[in-house]
């Protein structure tokens, strides 16, 4: 068997979780896993090959095996750690903001002086910023999560599955979930707030949960519309960090998912696009809970399960709670698992 470490010392640790799951039972790979202290918590999985790693220590961890490929799950900080790991094994880094891997040096130290400017100069100082460009030159193996972005430079590597049964739910109540934490950087919860106050007289009861922490800003806005809701509709929304059972929960009720997300973002100073750049990890949560979802109308996917949203979003949503799907059989675990193992053999030398 070809032996792989998957390294995660900075997030995205449910990207990894969906690694493990998906080669546990691999004939063909036989994969470790280096995880910081705060990913191995959300790990939750206590095996022999789940090891507690960090910067100062993952070289002198991975010299001990023989690797046939090392795959860094997130390349955001440490830069210089993990050119040192890029220079002495076969490895592949996870992309998810293509523009930053694109980033000139001259962006990079323009970016240090925008905001969070502490931070930063430790990114720029102690962990080597500037060499970012270096890790991902064009010769280096990067991969991508999603097949829209893949082209000569980026591989896909299918890691998202099909985890849960999308069983319909039967009761009269249409229960919409708006995934991920509720701060209007990422996602355009005044849209959702503003749909809400002109639904009137709905056909039956309408639940909106905002599944995630909401902001200050979020939660005051929803307490001044609660009072003004027509009596059919009610707002569902966390003050503290929704619990990954809770979550998992919730989305299994879900009828759809509304994912109004911000056209742009920005990491470290470089403006990354949804959907263009950078992608949403709504998607992930749509096809492990098998949920049809809403994206803003100027979004653009080949996934079957992703719909724009309409003008009149309320009888679209009636419609996709009613609506049968199949779009999800692509998406098994052992379709992607033999996906991912070509992927994964292509890249071992």
């Amino acid at each position: 068997m070809k032996k792989i470490a998957y390294i995660e010392l900075d997030t995205h640790a449910e990207i990894a979780k969906n690694f493990y799951q998906l080669f546990k039972d691999s004939e063909i790979f036989e994969v470790d896993f280096y995880l910081s202290e705060r990913v191995y918590k959300m790990f939750d999985v206590k095996a022999n090959q789940v090891k507690l790693s960090e910067p100062s220590i993952i070289l002198n961890q991975l010299s001990k095996q023989n690797y046939d490929l090392v795959i860094i799950g997130t390349a955001h900080r440490y830069f210089n750690t993990f050119l040192a790991i890029r220079a002495k094994y076969n490895s592949a880094i996870i992309c998810h903001n293509l523009n930053f891997t694109k980033a000139s040096k001259a962006q990079l130290l323009k970016s240090v002086f925008l905001k969070d400017s502490r931070y930063r100069l430790k990114l720029l100082i102690k962990e080597s910023l500037l060499s970012a460009p270096a890790l991902y030159r064009k010769d280096q193996s990067l991969l991508v999560l999603d097949k829209t972005f893949s082209n000569e430079r980026f591989r896909y590597l299918g890691l998202f599955f099909n985890q849960y049964f999308n069983d319909k739910n039967k009761d009269e109540v249409l229960r919409i979930v708006v995934p991920g934490a509720a701060s209007q950087s990422r996602r355009d919860y005044f849209h959702i707030l503003e749909s809400l106050k002109n639904l009137k007289n709905p056909t039956c009861k309408v639940e909106v949960i905002f599944l995630g922490k909401a902001s200050f800003e979020i939660q005051q806005a929803i307490d001044n519309l609660k009072p003004v809701l027509d009596s059919k509709v009610e707002i569902i929304s966390f003050q503290e960090k929704v619990s990954q059972t809770d979550f998992d929960v919730w989305m299994q009720k879900a009828d759809v998912l509304w994912c109004p997300i911000q056209k742009e973002t920005e990491f470290l100073g470089i403006p990354e696009f949804y959907g263009i750049s950078k992608m949403t990890g709504n998607i992930g949560d749509a096809i492990k809970f098998g949920k049809q979802a809403v994206f803003p109308s100027n979004y653009q996917t080949d996934l079957d399960f992703i719909y724009n949203e309409k003008e009149d979003v309320w009888s679209q949503f009636e419609g996709l709670k009613h609506h049968k799907t199949n779009h999800f059989s692509e998406f098994s675990i052992n379709k992607v698992r033999v996906e991912g193992e070509r992927a994964l053999s292509n890249l071992i030398k």
